[in-house]
C-alpha cells in the first residue's frame, strides 16, 4: 500500500493504491462512501475493502475526493465539528480523473473496473457515465455497494416499510434527508443537478453504452429503493446488470468488517471483477 499526489482538476488529488502480491490482474477504482460530506481513506468502507480486493489478486485505487460541506446541523447531531466544503462537479471529476489515471499508471495489466458504495457509487456511476459519452477509456465493469443515485427517491414497498418501522436505527433514510444530502452536495436545489450528479434520472438512450454493473444492496435499507430503480433503467437500456440484497444487513455493512456479510459481499464483487480479466473470460 502507499500514497500517492496526482495533478487533480482541481488542484492535488491523492490516492491510496493496494498492489496485490502478483500484480497481473484486473483493477479497481474505489469510492468510498459519507453522504458527499464525510468519510476518509481510513475508514473501513476504504481501507478494509481495498485491502480485501488486493487481497484476492485486484489492484485497487482508492480515491480520497474532496467533500462537500459539513454543515452546522449535521455537525451537531454527529458531535462533530462544522466544516467547510466543494460542491459539484469538484468530486465527481475527481473520481473521473483517478479512473485515467490508473488506467494509464501501469498498476495492473487491466481491465479497470470504478466502483463505490452509498454517496460513493453516485460518484463512480456519475463518472462512469461520463465515461460512456466519452471516446474512453471505459470501465469494464460498474461495482456497487448499496448506493444512492436519485436525489428523489421513489417510496419502499410494503415489506421494505414493514421492516424500516420494526428497526427503526436503520430508518435513516427517507426522502427528506436524501433531498437534504444532495442538496449540499450540490449547493443548491435538486432540480439544478445534471445527470453525472443525479444518474438514476438517466435515460435509456444516455444509458446505452454504460458498463455491465453488479450491484448488492443492504437488506434494510431504504436507499435500496434507489439502487432497485436504478437496476431496472439499466436492463431497460439493455445493460448487464447484477443486483441482488445481502440478508440480515442495514445501510453500509462494508464499514463492518466483523460481520460475515461484509466478506460475503467482497467475495461476490471480487469474482465478478476477477472474471473481467481476459484469461479468466477465456476459461470454460
Amino acid at each position: 500500500m502507499n500514497e500517492q499526489v496526482l495533478d487533480g482538476p482541481h488542484g492535488p488529488l491523492r490516492v491510496r493504491v493496494y498492489v496485490p502480491a502478483s500484480p497481473a490482474g484486473p483493477g479497481l477504482v474505489w469510492v468510498h462512501g459519507g453522504g458527499f460530506a464525510a468519510g476518509d481513506l481510513d475508514m473501513p468502507e476504504a481501507h478494509w475493502v481495498a485491502q480485501s480486493f488486493a487481497d484476492r489478486g485486484i489492484a485497487v485505487v482508492s480515491v480520497d475526493y474532496a467533500l462537500a460541506p459539513f454543515p452546522r446541523t449535521w455537525a451537531a447531531a454527529a458531535g462533530a465539528p462544522e466544516r467547510e466544503g466543494v460542491h459539484y462537479p469538484i468530486a465527481s471529476d475527481e473520481v473521473e480523473a483517478a479512473f485515467r489515471w490508473a488506467v494509464e499508471s501501469g498498476l495492473a495489466p487491466g481491465p479497470w473496473s470504478i466502483g463505490g458504495a452509498s454517496a460513493g457509487g453516485n460518484l463512480a456511476v456519475g463518472a462512469a457515465l461520463r465515461l460512456s459519452h466519452s471516446p474512453g477509456p471505459f470501465p469494464a465493469l460498474v461495482v456497487l455497494a448499496y448506493p444512492t443515485v436519485h436525489a428523489v427517491q421513489g417510496a419502499p414497498d410494503a415489506a421494505l416499510r414493514a421492516a424500516l418501522d420494526a428497526d427503526p436505527d436503520a430508518d435513516v433514510f427517507g426522502p427528506e434527508p436524501v433531498r437534504g444530502m444532495y442538496e449540499n452536495y450540490l449547493g443548491g436545489p435538486v432540480r439544478g443537478g445534471d445527470v453525472y450528479a443525479i444518474p438514476g434520472t438517466a435515460s435509456p438512450a444516455q444509458l446505452s453504452h454504460f458498463p455491465a454493473t453488479i450491484m448488492i444492496n443492504g437488506e434494510v435499507d431504504e436507499l435500496r429503493v434507489s439502487g432497485e430503480a436504478f437496476a431496472v433503467s439499466l436492463r431497460e437500456a439493455g445493460i448487464d446488470v447484477d443486483v441482488s440484497t445481502e440478508p440480515g444487513t442495514r445501510h453500509g455493512h462494508l464499514n463492518q468488517p466483523e460481520l460475515a456479510a461484509a466478506t460475503a459481499s467482497i467475495d461476490r464483487f471480487a469474482a465478478r471483477i476477477l472474471a473481467t480479466s481476459p484469461e479468466n473470460r477465456e476459461q470454460p
